[in-house]
């Protein structure tokens, strides 16, 4: 789940992970956390193993982070990624709930569950997405309401673009995070979404979808000019990678069940540039 910001294509699509530009001093807990969440994901998510199973090893996962956090030995499946989150966990004080969070959203990945409306797929999002973003706020020292707000919005904007990015691929592994809703408001259904069937109809809800999303990062993105640093250019390109997405998935009008679009190499001057040109208002 590298790109301009070290993301990781295959896994965490938006987690920047101890790039270039994230302060050296926070970069080791920005690492235990990627690892820590990288491979609760592919417990959940790779391999041909039943749900219980995944779901039995979530739980002993859930069972060394806690014991981790309390000080105590993980067991040894797991070491080397618990030994350093434990150490990162103390030297910042790392909210454990934010740990838990993701978690509880991996179990739910597992679990499959059809999402009957926005609020739904947002309250996923507030655990599968938006703990990143309040951790590494943790890290910068940025703990105000209206701070957190606002990385909320980006990392549920930059969490939707990836699913309306991802169509072509989740159909046939069988997820579906369009919500019901909205599936009813254009007279798509599941079955089509999972087969993958483009239509005038699929493109309008895509279309749909991906204004919802940028109306979220839109929100959010003025949170980039006050965080401080090598910190606030680094989640600068982050919002723009995300943004610059949504541009080529209008490129290609909305057709992601079709096809899935991506970053390339030679975007990147295009992101620096944006990301220097960046104000509080994005359109």
């Amino acid at each position: 789940m590298a790109r301009i910001t070290q993301v990781s294509v295959e896994h965490y699509e938006n987690f920047p992970v101890a790039s270039v530009l994230c302060p050296p001093a926070i970069r080791p807990a920005v690492a235990a956390i990627y690892h820590f969440a990288r491979t609760a994901d592919d417990i959940a998510d790779e391999g041909d193993a039943p749900a219980v199973q995944r779901l039995a090893e979530l739980g002993a996962y859930r069972a060394d982070l806690d014991a981790a956090l309390a000080g105590r030995a993980a067991t040894a499946r797991w070491r080397l990624v618990f030994e350093p989150l434990a150490a990162q966990a103390r030297q910042f004080r790392l909210p454990a709930q934010l740990l838990h969070d993701l978690l509880d959203a991996f179990e739910q990945d597992v679990r499959n569950p059809p999402y009957p409306d926005r609020r739904a797929l947002l309250d996923y999002c507030g655990r599968s997405a938006n703990p990143i973003g309040r951790l590494l706020l943790h890290l910068y020292g940025l703990r105000d309401a209206h701070s957190l707000q606002q990385a909320d919005a980006i990392c549920s904007a930059l969490q939707l673009i990836n699913f309306w990015q991802d169509l072509s691929v989740d159909g046939p592994r069988g997820r579906c995070y369009v919500p019901i809703e909205d599936q009813q408001r254009y007279a798509v259904t599941a079955g089509e979404l999972a087969r993958c069937d483009d239509s005038p109809l699929s493109r309008a809800l895509v279309a749909a979808l991906c204004d919802w999303a940028r109306t979220l990062m839109t929100q959010g993105a003025p949170l980039t000019l006050r965080v401080p640093g090598r910190a606030g250019w680094e989640l600068r390109l982050v919002v723009q990678g995300g943004l610059r997405i949504l541009e080529k998935i209008a490129a290609m009008d909305h057709a992601t069940l079709r096809q899935r679009p991506k970053l390339q190499a030679l975007d990147v001057p295009l992101l620096l540039w944006r990301a220097l040109r960046m104000s509080g208002d994005i359109r």
